[in-house]
């Protein structure tokens, strides 16, 4: 019987990427157009209201699926479920990273109207790092064979962790004055007690002086390089094509500002969505170690991306599932509690 060989991430390597510098050129421009179009957008500091985050958050839900239609119908059904799958990954983790900026912007106490300010700044800070992420570890695999082995490794290391999260409180508190690139920064300028619009220094007693803006911005793009090293992997588990782990990336972050406020009400609401990454990001890691150990021993089966998919989306709707059912237990709980008389 012949081993399982489908669709492994090596057959495409940066040779064969499905860019050619046109198109890589055409999607850079895109990308910074969106960025400077949101920049223009928030220039002037307002409360996001449901309405206006609903309506910016279904254009770039819509954008990233129009986009794979074409390259499904470019480049054949097999890229265009690549494609799907790596966004699904993707958008799913930077779900994840929403609760991490709720307890940044929580703990640096960022008044609403600047909140959408700061998490663009940490959008674009995540794209530009990505990129880079994304560049090294094409680098890696076109010289390393064991570079899918590291990857699955950093995966599995990155899933227990995430797992052991998960187990703890998730509304732990974030002490501003503890982290480190705030330290560094506070070593080398004076802060400001208070927030100064949308400037991230001032002038004080001659000085250049930082506002807590700035300092919530470092903080924000400081775990933006945290999060590279989880996604970037994860998305070259599902394809080695650097331009569709590029477009994944910067299709999911793009809209990340406006999710924030749509989900944010939402996000305490999917207690066990840590759950759900961890196994996500241990299945991705097994499959990666897999084709590694494919490249050595012709007899050891990959994992076809099609598979992937289909345990991707199952496990984010079962945990979507029971985090809504845990929560609204929760909630009649404590209503109950709230209703029994007391002694």
């Amino acid at each position: 019987m012949s081993p399982l060989i489908i669709e492994t991430p090596a057959a495409e390597t940066a040779l064969h990427s499905i860019a050619t510098p046109g198109l890589w050129a055409v999607t850079i421009v895109a990308v910074i157009g969106l960025l400077v179009f949101d920049f223009l957008v928030t220039r002037k500091p307002h409360e996001v209201s449901f309405k206006e985050a609903l309506g910016w958050t279904a254009f770039y839900i819509a954008l990233p699926l129009i986009f794979g239609g074409w390259v499904w119908a470019a480049h054949g059904s097999d890229v265009g479920v690549k494609y799907y799958t790596g966004y699904i990954v993707e958008k799913s983790l930077s779900v994840d990273n929403l609760f991490v900026f709720i307890l940044i912007l929580s703990a640096f106490a960022v008044p609403r109207v600047l909140q959408q300010r700061v998490l663009l700044f940490g959008v674009a800070g995540a794209i530009v790092l990505r990129g880079l992420f994304i560049a090294l570890g094409a680098g890696l695999i076109a010289t390393f064979d064991w570079t899918f082995l590291l990857f699955g490794a950093i995966l599995l290391a990155t899933a227990i962790k995430v797992f052991n999260d998960a187990r703890s409180d998730h509304d732990e508190a974030i002490d501003p004055s503890e982290m480190r690139i705030v330290k560094v920064m506070s070593r080398f300028f004076p802060v400001t007690g208070e927030y100064e619009g949308t400037r991230a220094t001032v002038m004080r007693n001659g000085r250049r002086a930082l506002t807590p803006l700035a300092l919530v911005m470092a903080a924000i793009i400081g775990t933006d390089i945290v999060f590279a090293v989880d996604s970037v992997p994860a998305v070259y588990g599902i394809t080695a094509d650097p331009y569709l782990v590029f477009a994944t990336n910067a299709f999911a972050l793009l809209g990340l500002r406006a999710l924030y406020f749509v989900l944010e009400g939402a996000l305490s609401k999917l207690v066990h969505l840590g759950y759900g990454l961890s196994i996500i990001l241990a299945f991705i890691g097994v499959k990666l170690v897999l084709h590694w150990a494919h490249g050595v021993w012709a007899a050891v089966p990959t994992v076809p991306t099609t598979l992937s998919l289909v345990v991707i989306v199952g496990v984010l709707a079962v945990t979507t599932a029971t985090s809504l059912r845990a929560s609204r237990r929760a909630e009649e709980a404590a209503a109950d509690d709230a209703a029994r008389p007391s002694a």
